[in-house]
């Protein structure tokens, strides 16, 4: 039986597909967006976060944490076991892909009476593919199950899941190749092999795509993924406005956010230049 970190369970979602649905987050990225406000869905270990909501200012878990040249780089148990007003805690909890199911199915009826069902996003699903796969096996005809993904998986594995799976959010983030491994880290070249799959393949899906300020939102991206699109005859896309609160999750980590973007600039939705492709683009 797969196991899997689960750092987030959202019950009553009414953005990760249609009708109401319970969105489950996976833990583990092979993507760093710089925009990412899902900082805790990266890393594929459990980590530990740090609420600052009553802390005293003692320093106890900093001075309990892994230290690189005299910098603390991570929690640990001790800086739990430590904290005078039990604010730290680890992010995620693990589960078999039964103990999941079991726990979801308490709402199963309500999703269908909605026409909804369950939506795994993350993180990025597929990186747990063989506990995925046995959820959604697990949960074949009893209630609609979607994937949220951004498509970065080889095509054994983006073909398993999408074989199983009733539907898809596919995320496009950058046409160019250089600015997707500049800003995400990783080629968006199996990403658009993958989204030929899905185009081709007759599963109903959505295409989304993140609208970030002088990144994404630019004429150039915009075109280049409306030609994507157009290659593979799509007609619809739903466009994500930069989350301002992005950086917000990085201090529970000791982290740092620093896009290299402008963050304070509202970005540019730019829904003429799709309708020049005959592609209808809708804000979400």
């Amino acid at each position: 039986m797969a196991e899997a970190l689960v750092f987030s369970i959202e019950e009553f979602s009414v953005f990760d597909g249609p009708g109401i649905r319970t969105t489950v987050f996976l833990k583990g990225c092979p993507l760093r967006c710089e925009w990412c406000h899902n900082p805790e869905g990266q890393s594929f270990s459990n980590s530990i976060i740090r609420s600052d909501n009553g802390c005293l200012g003692c320093g106890e878990c900093l001075r309990r944490g892994e230290k690189v040249d005299g910098k603390v780089v991570r929690f640990t148990e001790s800086s739990i076991a430590n904290c005078p007003q039990n604010l730290l805690r680890y992010c995620a909890q693990k589960y078999t892909a039964d103990e999941l199911c079991a726990h979801l199915s308490k709402n199963f009826s309500i999703l269908n009476a909605s026409g909804g069902g369950l939506t795994f996003s993350g993180g990025e699903p597929l990186s747990n593919n063989e506990f995925l796969l046995e959820c959604l096996s697990l949960t074949r005809g009893k209630v609609n199950r979607a994937v949220q993904t951004c498509g970065f998986a080889s095509p054994e594995v983006f073909n398993r899941v999408l074989g199983e799976c009733d539907y898809m959010l596919f995320d496009i983030k950058l046409a160019s190749d250089e600015a997707h491994k500049q800003y995400t880290g990783v080629s968006n070249l199996p990403i658009l092999k993958n989204l030929d799959t899905l185009a081709r393949s007759g599963k109903a899906f959505v295409i989304r795509s993140p609208m970030i300020p002088g990144v994404t939102d630019t004429e150039e991206n915009i075109r280049g993924i409306a030609e994507i699109l157009v290659k593979s005859n799509i007609k619809y896309i739903e466009l994500l406005p930069y989350n301002k609160l992005a950086g917000a999750k990085y201090p529970l980590e000791s982290r740092e956010y620093s896009p290299s973007f402008d963050e304070s600039v509202e970005p540019c939705l730019r829904f003429e230049l799709f309708a020049e492709y005959g592609i209808e683009a809708v804000k979400m």
